[in-house]
């Protein structure tokens, strides 16, 4: 039974998993003052190998570089989401065409697909009508969620040309305005909220 929590998936391939050091802290308050979760302050880090993966409902995964999964990762993380696990992976700039291949070894029979606005994780508890909010500009492209389904579940989420991480630091780090952060984090709230019921 997984516990309420959440932890970021440490990966290899020399990408910084690590970067939005403060984005989950900032998004678990959020959700727990708003959406009445009750999840631990500090998240978790477990990595992408580990039975560890297996004690969260939803695991966020981030960066800007390089991705690598050994077969061994992938078949742990295939099992995972199979077996009831959720993962967002939110490109932080510069991870998509890394992520996409290594996928690729996780569901060599799944493909990403692009959500419909009228997805349930748009409006699970805040609406956003028109699909992902854009956080930051960085090539000037519009915002995409594309997801990876088993038996219609979605297990998979992967946010890109968004940056909601950037979003849930701590307010100096980026200096975006407020009602940008708020959009952030109202959507990383839909994102946990649907994670945790589905």
């Amino acid at each position: 039974m997984f516990s309420q929590d959440i932890a970021v998936l440490k990966y290899g391939g020399g990408g910084d998993w690590y970067s939005n050091p403060t984005a989950l802290k900032n998004l678990i308050s959020f959700c727990n003052t708003n959406i009445k979760t009750n999840m631990n302050s500090k998240p978790q880090t477990v990595e992408v190998g580990s039975i560890d993966i297996f004690q969260f409902p939803y695991l966020h995964m981030t960066g800007h570089g390089n991705v690598f999964f050994t077969e061994s990762d992938a078949e742990n993380l295939r099992s995972y989401l199979l077996s009831g696990g959720f993962l967002h992976i939110d490109d932080n700039y510069g991870m998509e065409p890394f992520i996409k291949k290594e996928l690729v070894k996780v569901f060599p029979d799944k493909e990403l697909i692009e959500l419909p606005f009228d997805h349930p994780i748009f409006n699970v508890e805040y609406q956003f009508k028109n699909g992902l909010p854009k956080i930051h500009e960085h090539d000037g492209k519009k915002p995409q969620a594309y997801g990876i389904f088993h038996e219609d579940r979605l297990l998979l989420l992967f946010t890109f040309e968004s940056d909601l991480g950037d979003g849930w630091e701590d307010a100096e780090v980026h200096n975006d305005p407020e009602e940008v952060r708020l959009k952030a984090l109202q959507m990383g709230a839909n994102i946990i909220k649907y994670a945790f019921e589905n």
